[in-house]
């Protein structure tokens, strides 16, 4: 019922030199979500951990997995979780609680077993952690709400932090997701780089034909992915992370690294791109 995929670190001077299948085998995470699996990608950046849990009406549990080598997989771990599905419900330390599509759970250190049911579509996101914090259900309407951008630049957005100092805390997870408004498709411009900490997006609530054009690579040496629907890009500290896409759609990020502060970017302008 687990799968893991383990994606080690590259260096920019490899990245360069890279094609387009070589680039999606180290920098795309596809087949995320499939039903009656948790499937994870365990990276080498900052140990971070992406991966979907599709308990499609039954239930899946998430403990011990090799890559860790540690007796469960919370015990040296912090975990974020994103229901982009429908009802489900998630139980870990003796406790249990009810997700509805786009709430946020956070599960401190040493949370244990993870338990998945109902008909949820859960996005796992997990850093190492320190120091084992409360665990906490955080509601869309609990969400620190920030609207950015503007029609005439084509990238009129709305953030929702969760898992966010201004929200909660954590250890070194940083999550929320950015839904672009009617007309708009850019989702990060200027583009940024944070050399303190990795992200990643998962792009969601995309029709089927749809693509998200998502760029990467160092600001003088720009590169794409097309990205579909429930498809996430994992975005070195060395890399800008910027996309352009059809239609509507979602991407969730999620941060690890050095520091908690969301507002640790170094901007990119268009102008100084290649």
């Amino acid at each position: 019922m687990t799968h893991v995929d383990t994606r080690h670190a590259i260096h920019p001077d490899h990245a360069r030199a890279m094609d387009t299948a070589t680039l999606r085998q180290h920098f795309l995470a596809e087949g995320l979500f499939a039903e009656g699996e948790v499937r994870l990608v365990y990276t080498h950046y900052d140990r971070f951990v992406v991966g979907g849990a599709v308990p499609a009406g039954g239930s899946l549990v998430l403990d011990k997995i090799e890559e860790t080598k540690t007796p469960s997989f919370l015990d040296r771990r912090e975990m974020g979780i994103v229901n982009i599905g429908g009802p489900g419900r998630i139980e870990a330390a003796g406790e249990g609680w009810d997700m509805n599509s786009g709430d946020v759970l956070y599960l401190g250190m040493g949370a244990g077993a993870v338990t998945f049911s109902g008909e949820g579509r859960f996005y796992i996101t997990s850093a190492p952690a320190h120091r084992a914090l409360p665990h906490r259900l955080v509601t869309v309407e609990e969400a620190k709400k920030v609207e950015m951008g503007a029609t005439e630049t084509s990238n009129k957005r709305v953030i929702k932090q969760f898992i966010h100092p201004l929200v909660m805390e954590s250890c070194q997870l940083v999550l929320g997701y950015t839904s672009l408004q009617e007309g708009s498709v850019w989702n990060t411009i200027p583009s940024h780089v944070h050399d303190r900490r990795m992200e990643a997006y998962l792009y969601h609530g995309m029709a089927p034909d749809s693509r998200v054009l998502h760029l990467m690579g160092e600001p003088t040496e720009t590169r794409h992915i097309f990205v579909s629907n429930e498809q996430a890009v994992l975005s070195p500290p060395w890399s800008i992370h910027s996309g352009a896409g059809i239609g509507e759609y979602t991407f969730i990020w999620a941060m690890s690294g050095d520091n908690v502060d969301y507002t640790d970017m170094d901007f990119i302008q268009p102008k100084d791109m290649l």
